[in-house]
């Protein structure tokens, strides 16, 4: 199967599957119908994007926040996903359609924060700085705080204090050979392993911030080495958009990309494995923001 024949079959699979789910039988759940949204509004199929769009405005609660299915409205972290579609959807048509949802959502992000905490000598990070939490009244982490960077950034508040606090944060808890995991560095004088992924996500919340920091270029650095075609797929594909928002992307990726979608399909067809995969397909980096 070429390239042209398996994306296409992709992305039919992904919009006949809208509001997605985790599992293919599963609830509709809110990450994977962003993620499915965005990846079909970057392989140019807006009218499926924007269903997906429609879905999660439906899930929005009266404060603004997006939960994470109808059954669940709380925690509220993919709120930040949900702004990226539907600025992605109203970039692309310039509609008006979703920014009275936008605007509701940024309100509720900027005004929501993770719970600091004094520095202690056996934690690595700092653990002062603020940024967004999994759930309510929880410590920062590295995953949903990138995601609500990058959502800032691209509505335009690349420079809202909020946004320069979370980048600051993520740089802080990146380890010091580079990469990234959850959001620890050290613990009891320990430096903790890097993953793939959560280092992928930092990696697309911090482009364009420069190389400042040279913990920053030894993480694109990582991802470089790390990937291939072995690497579990959700990895693969935000390793993938973690390099390609620093133009790092590798000439082979489109072949990873192929082997990853059928293993997806042996192992169910999970719809979110699905959309990272289109995600990371597309011919040009969907993420595009404003300092």
């Amino acid at each position: 199967m070429n390239a042209g024949d398996w994306q296409r079959e992709l992305l039919d699979r992904l919009a006949a599957r809208l509001p997605a789910g985790y599992e293919a039988d599963g609830e509709p759940t809110s990450e994977p119908t962003a993620l499915a949204g965005l990846a079909l509004l970057a392989h140019r199929r807006a009218d499926d994007a924007r269903g997906a769009a429609q879905s999660l405005a439906d899930l929005q609660s009266n404060n603004g926040s997006v939960g994470v299915a109808a059954s669940r409205p709380t925690p509220c972290w993919p709120t930040s996903l949900a702004i990226l579609l539907w600025q992605a959807v109203e970039t692309t048509g310039n509609t008006g359609q979703f920014a009275e949802q936008i605007a509701q959502a940024v309100g509720w992000s900027i005004a929501d924060h993770g719970k600091a905490a004094p520095r202690k000598p056996h934690i690595g990070h700092d653990t002062t700085l603020v940024g967004w939490s999994w759930a309510a009244n929880t410590h920062s982490w590295l995953e949903p705080t990138a995601l609500f960077v990058l959502a800032l950034k691209v509505v335009g508040h690349s420079q809202h204090p909020r946004t320069r606090e979370g980048v600051r944060l993520l740089v802080d808890r990146q380890l010091p050979s580079g990469g990234c995991n959850y959001g620890n560095t050290t613990v009891l004088g320990q430096t903790l392993f890097a993953h793939v992924a959560p280092t992928g996500v930092a990696m697309m919340a911090l482009a364009g911030e420069g190389y400042d920091d040279p913990r920053t270029e030894r993480s694109v650095a990582y991802l470089q080495r790390e990937l291939s075609a072995e690497t579990a797929t959700a990895s693969l594909c935000y390793g993938l958009l973690g390099l390609a928002a620093h133009d790092r992307a590798p000439a082979i990726r489109e072949k990873w990309l192929q082997s990853a979608y059928s293993r997806v399909l042996r192992q169910g067809g999970s719809p979110y494995k699905l959309a990272l995969v289109a995600l990371a397909a597309a011919n040009t980096y969907p993420f595009s923001t404003t300092r």
